[in-house]
């Protein structure tokens, strides 16, 4: 069958007998070239298919019509979601490329004499004689001059990582000898680095036989086990839990979906703890949306910071993000510091309802995407039919507020039900492994490419604020300076703290003012107006243990001496109280005599107070 996709013939060949489950090999280039083992596997059930781009040596473009076509197959002729990928000559350049962008969508990767670094080929910059024309034909497809190519970190021999945690199978064929295209600047190196982080893979060198084209080109004798390679790799063919099932379009992200096809200019803004903190999933979004607008100007703001969740977020929300300008688009995640923070449900709803309405409020156009990330204890919580307390909470506010949201903690928790895979071997920590980080990944895109293929962006809508699912949500939360205090002697204005203890610190919360107490008995009052109040503070070895009242009411106290103390400075969100009546009120603050047994000390360090106004 022929069609056309994105302005790019295309076309599948079928079976005289499809398996079930429509197994498919992918031509990436040279459809015609060395066919016996789509013969062979025609023969046996196997569809065929191709897309022609071959003048974009895998270039972002390339990949945009490969996922078109994907999509299509996939969506529309039901194919299987994991075809084996062919990679012949510069074929090595899209299968590589897409297969690194799309690990969970790969079952095995057969490549004959594959071009692994466009250094090699065709910038012959090593040891091959290149190609002037074809190396001058890459840079304008890639929209990138000579210097920059040099320095380009994303050949196939790069970030391999996330295609070997999901051990797809790769089998490389080469010549011999291929001055063409050396395996020693290719192949060689590829596979080196592939089986290093953990992934399966073979060479099979060609020496017998006409080796032409300075052993570039090759007879292939091995048909038949090459085609075997790909069938037992493809068949019986798996069948993972689709994506669709973890996502929730609600409202969409017209708005900002607008913003980057009409005005070409969008701000993103990413909004967690470590796991949106730490090089992954968010880096793998932010190329998404560059590679899909490439004429968009995109500024990506990360305001993540690790160990934090809703609460301090809604706080910490226009200094961190909104204080940075207009914001188009922000993606929120705190489930799983808010399970470990242990705050109670109500103050999670107040906090996720309170940075939305915040959001909206700096910005009524924004587009909010809410994300439920994973935890042992969630998968638990879901295997014993349960849902997490914190995934109730965030899917309730995105549904108050009309917002599209991700389950990835039912989404990990089904997928090791249904054996796909399993937390030790590949997910291996809420800190996700590159398997994880790709799995999230591929979710994300899953819900960016369902609104982008979806959705109108004809103009842009500002929201009408509905009511409040709490009437004390944190929509006014904010630091408030920690000068406003009132002290005795015994606490220190510091301008730009640092530890003299060298345990680790968390960017943001070491080389900022502080005002710090290490004497027990040390006093503070705060006067404030609101319906809210706490303290950020940073709690290392020698935290103690403070005791507070607000209007001189009862006194309660809190141990600052955290499981992490010992080797950790950690940024610790406090709330004393979220129900005040609208007004002014005095915090008392003291230090304690008591202290944690493991303590070293009575210090209290605030960074900031934490004030929720009338």
């Amino acid at each position: 069958m022929n069609f056309t996709i994105s302005t790019h013939s295309a076309y599948f060949i079928k079976p005289s007998n499809p398996l079930p489950g429509k197994p498919w090999v992918w031509r990436a280039s040279f459809p015609d070239w060395h066919t016996e083992m789509d013969s062979l596997l025609l023969t046996r059930g196997f569809h065929v298919a191709y897309v022609s781009v071959d003048d974009q040596f895998g270039s972002p473009y390339a990949m945009q019509v490969w996922d078109e076509f994907y999509n299509y197959l996939v969506s529309k002729e039901g194919f299987a979601v994991k075809p084996s990928l062919e990679a012949i000559s510069r074929g090595g350049l899209y299968a590589y490329g897409w297969a690194k962008r799309n690990p969970d969508k790969v079952s095995c990767i057969y490549a004959e004499a594959p071009i692994c670094d466009f250094k090699s080929w065709p910038g012959g910059k090593g040891i091959g004689p290149g190609d002037r024309q074809e190396w001058v034909k890459l840079q304008a497809a890639y929209g990138l001059k000579e210097e920059r190519l040099l320095k380009f970190t994303d050949n196939p021999i790069d970030n391999l990582e996330g295609l070997a945690s999901f051990k797809v199978p790769l089998l490389h064929v080469v010549g011999y000898d291929d001055r063409l295209v050396p395996s020693s600047e290719n192949t060689f190196i590829l596979i080196q680095k592939y089986i290093a982080a953990g992934g399966p893979a073979a060479v099979y060198p060609v020496s017998n036989g006409p080796q032409e084209l300075d052993g570039h080109h090759f007879p292939i004798k091995k048909a038949t086990d090459f085609a075997d390679f790909i069938y037992q790799n493809s068949y019986p063919v798996d069948t993972p839990l689709n994506y669709k099932k973890y996502i929730n379009i609600r409202g969409g992200i017209d708005n900002a979906f607008h913003l980057f096809k009409a005005k070409k200019q969008a701000t993103v803004g990413f909004v967690g703890g470590s796991i949106t903190h730490n090089p992954g999933w968010r880096e793998k979004v932010s190329q998404y949306l560059v590679e899909t607008f490439p004429e968009t100007e995109f500024r990506f703001i990360e305001a993540a910071i690790p160990s934090l969740g809703s609460l301090a977020h809604t706080f910490r929300l226009q200094k961190d993000l909104l204080d940075s300008g207009k914001i188009d688009l922000m993606f929120l995640e705190a489930a799983v510091n808010d399970r470990g923070s242990g705050i109670d449900s109500v103050t999670e709803v107040r906090a996720l309802e309170g940075i939305v309405r915040q959001a909206l409020m700096a910005n009524p156009a924004i587009n909010i995407i809410m994300m439920s990330f994973a935890d042992t204890y969630k998968t638990v919580d879901y295997n014993n039919g349960r849902v997490p307390l914190e995934v109730a909470n965030h899917e309730l506010v995105a549904s108050r507020y009309n917002l599209p949201s991700i389950n990835l903690a039912k989404e990990v928790a089904d997928k090791i039900r249904n054996k796909e895979f399993s937390w030790n071997d590949d997910f291996k920590d809420i800190h996700p492994s590159p398997f994880g980080q790709e799995l999230y990944f591929a979710t994300i895109k899953s819900l960016l490419q369902s609104l982008f293929q979806t959705r109108a962006y004809s103009r842009i809508s500002k929201v009408q604020l509905p009511q409040s699912l709490n009437t004390l949500s944190f929509s006014k939360g904010h630091y408030y300076n920690i000068q406003n205090a009132k002290t005795d002697g015994n606490w220190t204005y510091v301008s730009n703290w640092k530890p003299s203890d060298n345990l680790s610190t968390r960017d943001g919360f070491v080389n900022v003012p502080m005002l710090v107490a290490e004497k027990a008995g040390s006093i503070l009052t705060l006067p404030f107006k609101g319906t809210a109040v706490g303290m950020a503070i940073v709690s290392g070895a020698d935290a103690g243990v403070v005791s507070y009242s607000i209007d001189k009411g009862p006194t309660k106290e809190i141990d600052l001496y955290t499981e992490h103390s010992s080797w950790l400075h950690l940024p610790w969100y406090i709330l004393f109280q979220g129900d005040l009546k609208k007004g002014s009120h005095t915090l008392t603050l003291s230090i304690s005599e008591r202290k944690n047994s493991k303590s070293k000390g009575n210090a209290c360090r605030i960074v900031n107070f934490l004030i929720n106004e009338n």
